[in-house]
């Protein structure tokens, strides 16, 4: 069987088209999955624009944002069937025998292979998936927001598993791109009073922002300084990180309080040409945070089921798979938040 995907087919800026390819059967521990939407990430622009700082196998489909429907089980298959709804986690190979994986951080395999980069993603109307890293999807959870599940799970685990977030805390997070708003929304959760810091071009994200009520700053700007020192002078309680600019750290460091935390989700491949000693003299907690693993998952899926967090506002439009480039340039341009596209569909709308 052959289907039509977004492949990124070679390192080159732009190298990205709508290919024919096979679906191989699902293997004895996979499961067949009609893809029911995806959510277009940061990274899959960045990779049609060449632009990533990680490995990419080319030819490569990209997608690692996803959901959809089992079509078929492979023999070894327990616990799930035909017509199920299902979200999936982007760890499309971990050693289940390695000292991560039996300690529950497969996501921190040094061997993992995620979808869309090394292994052929979900940008396609069909695909096989191990069935290790299905979740259930309550019925009352559309396909549109379930496909963002994954972006809310690396926030989950920036803001909830790895960041220190009291009730009453006062949190910034640098960058208004989605992870970042998700951050935000979060922190909010966890009972913070939140600052939302972008550039001047991000304007639109961070109006976006206001649906999860978070303070909105340009950085650098007078007005976030006083905000960060409003409460006692001292600085906010934590920042995160989730700008994707190296020289970001550098702000955080001045807008933390001492025995503050710092926790770092945003990639950056820029050298820092700046002084950590401000780290030290604060005394501050520097943390980095990488992924996401089962619990998360499914705790992240029951805030979306209960409408504790809404990712409606993050959705700018939703495509078929072969408008995928006017999806794409919409999000590189700032125009939206969030693109979605649904393979198995005509129109967009």
């Amino acid at each position: 069987m052959d289907v039509v995907a977004v492949v990124n087919y070679g390192p080159e800026p732009g190298a990205v088209e709508l290919r024919e390819i096979p679906v191989p059967a699902p293997g004895e521990d996979e499961v067949l999955l009609d893809v029911a939407a995806v959510s277009v990430c940061g990274s899959d622009v960045h990779q049609w624009q060449a632009l990533n700082s990680w490995p990419v196998r080319h030819p490569v489909v990209l997608g690692h944002e996803f959901c959809g429907t089992v079509r078929e089980v492979g023999p070894r298959v327990r616990g799930f069937g035909p017509g199920d709804r299902v979200v999936c986690e982007t760890h499309a190979v971990v050693d289940p025998d390695g000292p991560l994986a039996r300690a529950g951080l497969y996501q921190l395999d040094p061997g993992r292979r995620g979808y869309g980069a090394t292994v052929d993603g979900a940008m396609r109307p069909t695909m096989p998936v191990p069935a290790r890293i299905l979740h259930r999807l309550p019925d009352r959870l559309s396909p549109e927001h379930a496909a963002l599940t994954e972006p809310c799970c690396v926030a989950y685990s920036a803001v909830a598993v790895h960041s220190d977030v009291k009730p009453g805390d006062r949190v910034v997070v640098l960058g208004p791109g989605p992870i970042g708003i998700l951050c935000a929304a979060m922190a909010r959760l966890r009972g913070a009073e939140v600052a939302l810091v972008g550039l001047e071009q991000d304007a639109h994200r961070l109006e976006v922002a206001a649906a999860y009520q978070c303070a909105r700053f340009r950085s650098g700007s007078e007005d976030l300084g006083a905000w960060a020192r409003e409460r006692d002078g001292a600085g906010v309680d934590g920042v995160v990180d989730a700008s994707g600019h190296s020289a970001a750290l550098r702000e955080a460091l001045e807008l933390v309080r001492p025995a503050g935390f710092i926790t770092k989700v945003g990639w950056g491949a820029q050298p820092m040409d700046f002084s950590l000693d401000p780290l030290v003299q604060k005394a501050v907690r520097l943390q980095g945070s990488f992924s996401h693993n089962w619990p998360v998952w499914e705790r992240v899926i029951a805030l979306l089921a209960s409408g504790a967090l809404d990712v409606a506002p993050l959705v700018g439009g939703v495509w078929p798979l072969g408008e995928w480039r006017e999806a794409f340039e919409r999000m590189e341009r700032g125009e939206i938040v969030k693109a979605v596209l649904r393979p198995g569909e005509g129109p967009s709308r």
